[in-house]
């Protein structure tokens, strides 16, 4: 059965993004294999917010994936390619009924709140950014604890010392 995997960077400080909502601060380590990171998952579940900062970029980190913007505001006509649905719950269980790859839960961390209060998260990939942002969107915003963690691999990458970590979450 697919697998829904919270995939993000994230600051040494635990953030996802700045202040301002900034992502400048995500270093690109040239030994990184974003094809093959990229390539394990066929969807993608996005919150509304982040699917409007992407579309700010153009939106072309979705090309090539079905991607859901997860919202209870955007009408289901506005995804601009992407499938729009207010039912987090529902979207993932018909994800993970159907054939395919994994599914990247993408963004943000209301999202992420949300999907780990639902029990819906399988796995969890982090790539730990040295830097310290001091502040900004947390990876997990407050709410109840979150699920406990087995490491099922982690990579260290000497260029921008960047810690790619993958863990299974603990049923």
């Amino acid at each position: 059965m697919r697998k829904l995997v919270l995939s993000a960077a994230v600051s040494l400080d635990g953030f996802i993004a700045g202040p301002d909502g900034e992502i400048d601060w995500i270093l690109m380590d040239p030994d990184i294999d974003f094809g093959e990171l990229i390539g394990r998952f066929d969807a993608l579940l996005v919150g509304r917010k982040s699917w409007e900062e992407q579309q700010n970029y153009g939106g072309g980190m979705f090309n090539g994936l079905d991607a859901w913007v997860i919202s209870r505001t955007l009408a289901e006509d506005e995804g601009r390619g992407c499938k729009v649905s207010p039912d987090l719950a529902a979207t993932v269980a018909e994800l993970k009924a159907s054939g395919g790859r994994d599914i990247w839960l993408f963004g943000g961390g209301d999202l992420f709140r949300s999907a780990f209060d639902l029990a819906l998260v399988d796995e969890v990939q982090v790539a730990v950014i040295p830097v310290l942002l001091g502040g900004g969107l947390p990876l997990l915003p407050s709410g109840k604890r979150g699920p406990s963690l087995t490491l099922l691999r982690s990579r260290v990458f000497g260029k921008t010392g960047t810690v790619l970590l993958d863990y299974e979450v603990k049923r």
